[in-house]
């Protein structure tokens, strides 16, 4: 079997393609990799709690390396990091990485040139396949999942720290894809049929956190005829513990 590591979000995407990988027998993974906002101890982009992180990782069995990287890390720091990282991973017998990312080229073209230049190919089990399918597929084989940030432009403060169910997809305005793949929502993954045990945790409280675009034009995460940028999140607070 050909040895990879998988890059975890904490979020359904990622729960799903790790499922697939496990449903083959042509890649052993080795150990989950999650970048991590040090400046508050949180998973980058979804605002997990590292605590909860962690745990999520010993209930799915797999060791968890945390890249940590500061808040307001500029894209070449991000690149020179996640290429120091990947070299790393490849020297201890990698030579697959695994995402579960399912639409958006750019994305996709940049995690390949990057671990390309490092020798190590990339692997995304769920590209292209339609979201409607593949949120009901994760559902159907009984994964829980919860919001844990929701972007404000598209969605209001009830949908952040709600169960994915298929309630929760009927309930998305037009336009929202339904695994939130253009940003629209992010989750933390409790349960489902790759998990030894649930993971314990409780709801905290939910805020607005709203954010500027990077002063360096490098730095922003759009293209030029793309200039709009979503400034309000709200985010839910997950705790461990009951």
């Amino acid at each position: 079997m050909k040895q990879a590591y998988f890059n975890w979000s904490s979020g359904k995407d990622s729960a799903l393609a790790l499922y697939q990988i496990l449903q083959q027998s042509e890649f052993e993974i080795t150990q989950l990799v999650t970048t991590v906002n040090a400046d508050v101890n949180r998973v980058s982009m979804h605002g997990l709690r590292e605590e909860l992180l962690d745990l999520q990782a010993e209930a799915l069995g797999f060791p968890l390396e945390k890249i940590s990287l500061n808040g307001n890390v500029s894209m070449s720091e991000y690149s020179r990091i996640l290429g120091d990282a990947a070299r790393r991973l490849k020297d201890a017998g990698n030579t697959h990485a695994i995402f579960g990312d399912i639409f958006l080229e750019d994305l996709r073209k940049y995690r390949e040139d990057q671990l390309k230049s490092v020798g190590l190919q990339a692997v995304f089990p769920l590209w292209e396949q339609d979201t409607k399918a593949l949120i009901n597929k994760f559902i159907d084989l009984g994964f829980k999942a919860i919001t844990v940030c929701v972007n404000a432009k598209l969605l209001d403060e009830s949908f952040a720290g709600r169960v994915i169910d298929k309630q929760f997809i009927a309930d998305l305005p037009e336009g929202v894809d339904p695994c939130g793949e253009n940003g629209e929502f992010h989750t933390f993954v409790f349960d489902g049929p790759i998990f030894k045990n649930p993971v314990d945790f409780r709801i905290g409280e939910k805020m607005l956190r709203n954010y500027a675009p990077a002063d360096n034009e490098e730095d922003n995460c759009f293209s030029d005829d793309e200039k709009l940028w979503d400034t309000g999140f709200w985010f839910c607070d997950l705790v461990p513990g009951s």
